[in-house]
């Protein structure tokens, strides 16, 4: 839990703001932290366990389950962040060094995972000495916002800087340097150990250098909802509470209880001594009893069957699918409901690809207000005197659906029928399967080739006739 306390150095109205984020932040602190450990897979026995079936000497067996982490992730790979795009089509190059300085692609594939791990992360944004702009994300396990429903956007917030530098320090560990996100400043939080001390760095943006990432926002949760929702966490716990018992009845199930009646009582005290050596053996032998005079009877108990536990895991797979999205195929259950054909795939990928269009379109708005930022504060602007150029940029992701390279290519080849000045454009190359790698290679070829033609057709005739 964060307490932080009286800041020496924040007005009334800044140390109220920082109470409620605390608030906040303290708040929501014990389910981001069960998000997170779903996403890991890390859910005891005790969890799950219904009193029933599972015995308590059997609560410390671990199971594993990447149920959490499968719906977080196979719809953040379909999230595939490109650049920017300008308004004449053309990449903006102070956006493109800005963005290479922060490495920014690379952040953005992480940030998309904490997005849908918990509703929103957060990007906050600041100058370094030389006036270049720093782009960081800060998932909610270290950061908070209050939404204000009348800005439509954050009014304030604030990210715990100095994280964590190890993970076995994370239940000692304190923070000692938070960034508060104001409307007119960023205010530089540091603590000697005793006290925290406030350092305010005014801006003119005139809003918060803080923009959220938001996954299926509500009106009664602006700051969007997680994947690991609490029906996704209950199906989870029915997927690692039935392969319990399934690997419990399999043990059963390979030492089968068997019955010898109507022996005597030496006999029974030396099967007793030594279980496994009766089980094992090849040859049970026992004489007739001399009290009773009744033969031994030998026998075994019908064995379980791990049929029913199989059939519930193809129903919660079947149930986590529709609940997610996600195929059957993504839980590893092989069932009826696999897809057989290309088309089939297709048709069960369909919701996916419909949920990453809706994850771009709204990371694409969120995306392109941080670069409009990120241009103002290199060029020591506010929003509203951005040229037209800056204002009118936009995020350009790749197709969610993830066609084959063969079916784009195809596509491309029949554009460039129709358009000829199409075959001519990187867009073309890129459908055909190549990389930015490769484009740059092959546009260098061609205008090697161009440039040895031109020369050829200058010279070729003054050199035929040698020296």
């Amino acid at each position: 839990m964060l307490n932080i306390g009286i800041v020496e150095g924040l007005t009334p109205k800044e140390q109220s703001c920082l109470n409620e984020l605390v608030e906040v932040f303290n708040h929501h602190e014990l389910s981001n932290k069960i998000k997170a450990k779903y996403y890991e897979g890390h859910i005891s026995l005790s969890e799950v366990n219904l009193g029933i079936a599972i015995p308590k000497q059997f609560q410390k067996l671990e199971i594993g389950c990447e149920w959490g982490r499968k719906c977080v992730d196979v719809l953040a790979s379909r999230s595939m962040f490109d650049g920017f795009v300008g308004m004449n089509g053309e990449a903006n190059e102070e956006l493109i060094r800005i963005m290479d300085y922060n490495r920014f692609i690379s952040e953005y594939m992480k940030a998309r995972k904490d997005e849908l791990k918990f509703g929103c992360t957060f990007a906050t944004l600041s100058a370094d000495e030389n006036r270049r702009c720093k782009i960081r994300f800060h998932s909610p396990m270290t950061s908070a916002a209050l939404w204000s429903g009348e800005k439509g956007r954050i009014d304030c917030g604030f990210a715990i800087i100095d994280t964590v530098k190890d993970e076995k320090e994370k239940n000692t560990w304190k923070p000692s340097l938070i960034n508060m996100y104001t409307n007119d400043a960023v205010i530089v939080l540091r603590s000697n150990g005793e006290k925290w001390f406030a350092e305010s760095l005014p801006h003119k943006m005139g809003r918060p250098l803080m923009e959220p990432l938001i996954w299926n926002p509500t009106s009664d949760k602006p700051l969007g909802t997680s994947r690991i929702k609490e029906p996704i966490r209950r199906l989870i716990q029915g997927y690692v509470r039935t392969v319990c018992n399934a690997t419990i009845g399999l043990e059963f199930a390979t030492s089968p209880q068997k019955y010898l009646m109507g022996v005597t009582d030496d006999q029974f005290d030396q099967i007793i001594n030594d279980k496994f050596k009766q089980y094992v053996g090849s040859i049970i032998a026992a004489t007739v009893n001399p009290d009773t005079g009744e033969k031994p009877t030998f026998g075994q108990l019908q064995q379980g069957h791990i049929a029913p536990h199989v059939e519930m895991l193809r129903m919660l797979a079947t149930q986590f699918s529709a609940a997610t999205g996600l195929s059957v195929t993504d839980t590893g259950v092989v069932n009826d409901a696999n897809p057989t054909s290309s088309d089939a795939i297709m048709a069960q990928t369909q919701t996916l690809v419909l949920m990453a269009e809706q994850l771009n379109a709204a990371n694409g708005d969120s995306l392109k207000t941080i670069a409009q930022m990120a241009l103002a504060i290199e060029k020591d602007l506010t929003l509203d005197t951005l040229d037209e150029v800056d204002k009118n940029i936009i995020a350009h992701f790749k197709n969610p659906a993830m066609p084959s390279i063969a079916s784009t290519a195809d596509a491309a080849i029949k554009i460039a029928s129709a358009r000829a000045s199409f075959a001519d454009t990187d867009k073309f190359l890129e459908m055909l399967g190549f990389g930015q790698a490769d484009i740059r290679i092959i546009k260098a070829q061609e205008q090697r080739v161009r440039g040895q033609q031109v020369l050829l057709e200058e010279f070729g005739d003054d050199n035929s006739g040698g020296f």
